[in-house]
């Protein structure tokens, strides 16, 4: 059965169509009983709004871009991008989802193409706290708000949503300190430098107990490519062992950095935490069916991505940019710590 249009209820109704349409749109201008009335039968018989329409009459498409890193390969992305759907069923959205593989020009390659589509808004988890900055903020400035989520660049203007990583990263690293586990091996992503906040929390954590931080310790591997990744944390970990400085514990700085590092230690028949304890972000739902069961750092993913499409929404409809500017927060959501047998001595 076709769509009825704002004409048809109009002639049903004995309405103008003006009425009709202000009705529809929640217009003060008319009466809440006959909004009601108007609403009900709208609803009866299957009315959908024109979007095309609609967008060409008000500059909008009603689409949201948003570019991830990579969310086939991490959990915590798919429950990112689960707030985010949820949150566009509510305000009536669609969303077009990107991937940047975390690489810096891919990551401006769907800024393009996103442009080019005319979406309302970005939702962006930026390659690196660096990557495209500039252009960035002229994106923000000139065709449409951008905010941030997950990593969270400093030098782009707008509302961001992240985690609180240096109190994660801290509480996770005195937790090794705790059972006794000082030559931490601390692996992250090679794009990400001193200034990120998971380093900050590891390094305030070993200073606060007056334990040296040996550069050896500090793995930098690729995000961009899992086997590279696996051949790097790999042969750190063989290499200290050969001169006899072998890790006793390993935190992984990202979901995809932990689990793996897990996966590898089996492969090189180290046992976990016997010889190295294994703790690190990880939002894995299978986290304690591993083997052994996974420590880790979690992150409110799915509030995360609820709240960066909220927020978006609320810039999206800003009538000006001060007025826009004024809007913008950081926002850094709690973690919490699970402690597995990954880590229980």
């Amino acid at each position: 059965m076709a769509n009825i249009t704002i004409k048809d209820i109009a002639k049903a109704l004995n309405f103008s169509v003006s009425t009709i349409s202000k009705a529809l749109n929640n217009s003060y201008e008319i009466s809440a009983e006959t909004r009601k009335i108007i609403i009900d039968y709208a609803n009866q018989h299957n009315y959908r709004p024109n979007r095309l329409a609609k967008s060409l009459k008000i500059g909008h498409t009603n689409s949201i871009g948003v570019i991830v890193n990579s969310f086939f390969s991490s959990t915590f992305l798919a429950q990112v991008l689960d707030g985010i759907h949820k949150a566009s069923n509510e305000v009536g959205c669609d969303i077009i989802i990107m991937q940047s593989y975390e690489n810096v020009a891919n990551e401006k390659a769907c800024l393009d193409s996103l442009i080019s589509k005319g979406v309302d808004g970005i939702l962006l988890s930026p390659v690196s706290e660096t990557s495209n900055s500039d252009y960035i903020n002229l994106i923000n400035e000139k065709h449409c708000p951008v905010v941030l989520f997950d990593r969270l660049n400093p030098e782009i203007k707008t509302t961001k949503i992240g985690v609180n990583e240096y109190k994660g990263a801290l509480e996770a690293t005195q937790h090794l300190i705790d059972i006794n586990r000082k030559r931490i091996l601390f692996i992250t992503g090679d794009k990400f430098g001193d200034n990120n906040q998971r380093i900050q929390g590891f390094k305030k954590a070993l200073k606060n107990l007056d334990i040296p931080i040996n550069p050896r310790y500090m793995v930098f591997c690729s995000l961009e490519n899992t086997d590279e990744m696996d051949a790097k944390i790999s042969n750190s970990i063989l290499g200290l062992i050969e001169q006899n400085i072998a890790p006793n514990a390993i935190f992984g700085a990202t979901d995809v950095i932990t689990t793996r590092s897990l996966g590898i230690l089996a492969k090189l028949k180290i046992k976990v935490p016997e010889e190295i304890a294994v703790i690190g972000f990880a939002n894995t739902d299978i986290a304690f069916s591993l083997n052994p069961s996974l420590s880790a750092i979690r992150q409110p993913a799915k509030d995360m991505g609820y709240l960066a499409l909220k927020k978006l929404i609320e810039l999206i409809e800003c009538e000006s940019n001060t007025k826009r500017t004024s809007l913008y927060e950081t926002i850094l959501l709690e973690t919490s710590i699970n402690i597995r047998k990954s880590t229980t001595l």
